[in-house]
């Protein structure tokens, strides 16, 4: 039927009839929407934790120095989303941090095991510096903002790369938070960054206090190799201990045919791993073990002990 009259006037009652139509579904649209919850989520930047929260509370960066309950810091996080989003729901937390090759160590596999919480890992370099894990971010806030998977996103870092993720997650509609620690002095969080936000909150030493602990202080870390005077050097058969310790990591992580391959080498070590191997075990003793090739070699007999109990 013509919407135009044979005068060539509209036909009202078409027109009323679209206009009906039209209200109809717009009524639809806006009823689906006010029964639809709203979704945030949570992106937390560990490395910028460590550092902030360790500082703030043990009066250090090192994370061999104290010990950080991520468990118990990720609920304090939620809980607090919950007071800030009231009507929204949660839709996960992302932890981002550093591992070599990408591998999860013992305490990043506790963290993956927690519900709502998605462990994601960049790689470290030789300086133990994270790297990737901004494009992790940026990747991550893009495409849930882009797919419409959160109205909310809660971020915690302070770096400046990161001001790219919230420009591309506010592209899409979605509002960014920007969450940090209370610095010691000055600012830990870049200024371009603050600036990009749609709000900031900052957590004080009284929020970060019960997840952070002092490690007791057997040894300090000292460039040239020995313990700081005063502080008991650790005996062979610590040693030893701590290289069986890293062996049950090394295989949970790779696997009995990693294992296969290294055994008809024994005792020596691929170049690759003896150095993984020196390297954790001088951050679990806080110690270099450069200057000591008798510890050296105690750590490494612990090492082939536990993988050849283990065939």
């Amino acid at each position: 039927m013509s919407d135009v009259t044979p005068a060539g006037q509209p036909d009202l009652a078409s027109i009323v009839s679209g206009i009906e139509r039209t209200n109809e579904l717009l009524q639809r649209v806006l009823a689906e929407v006010a029964t639809t919850p709203s979704t945030h989520a949570i992106f937390v930047d560990a490395g910028y934790v460590y550092a902030a929260a360790g500082r703030l509370v043990a009066g250090t960066e090192d994370r061999r120095a104290f010990e950080l309950d991520a468990e118990g810091l990720i609920e304090a996080f939620i809980d607090k989303a919950r007071t800030i989003f009231p009507d929204s729901r949660l839709l996960r937390v992302y932890w981002y941090d550093g591992a070599r090759r990408r591998i999860h160590t013992s305490e990043q596999q506790g963290i993956a095991e927690l519900p709502d919480v998605k462990v994601r890992l960049g790689n470290l370099n030789a300086n133990n510096q994270q790297k990737g894990v901004d494009s992790l971010i940026r990747t991550d806030l893009e495409s849930l903002a882009r797919h419409r998977a959160i109205g909310d996103a809660a971020l915690i870092g302070g770096d400046e790369d990161l001001v790219s993720a919230v420009e591309a997650a506010q592209g899409y509609g979605a509002r960014v938070h920007l969450w940090g620690i209370e610095a010691v002095e000055g600012r830990n969080q870049a200024e371009p960054l603050l600036w990009e936000v749609d709000s900031q909150r900052t957590f004080d030493l009284d929020f970060c206090k019960p997840y952070v602990t002092r490690r007791p202080m057997g040894f300090e870390p000292y460039g040239g190799g020995d313990p700081v005077p005063g502080g008991p050097a650790p005996s062979r058969d610590d040693v030893r201990f701590v290289g069986a310790q890293i062996a049950a990591r090394w295989l949970s992580s790779r696997g009995r045919e990693s294992l296969a391959e290294l055994l008809p080498g024994h005792p020596y070590l691929p170049g690759s791993v003896d150095q993984e191997l020196l390297i954790d075990a001088e951050a679990l003793l806080r110690l270099s073990l450069r200057t000591h090739a008798d510890l050296r070699r105690a750590l490494r007999d612990g090492f082939w002990e536990h993988l050849q109990a283990q065939y």
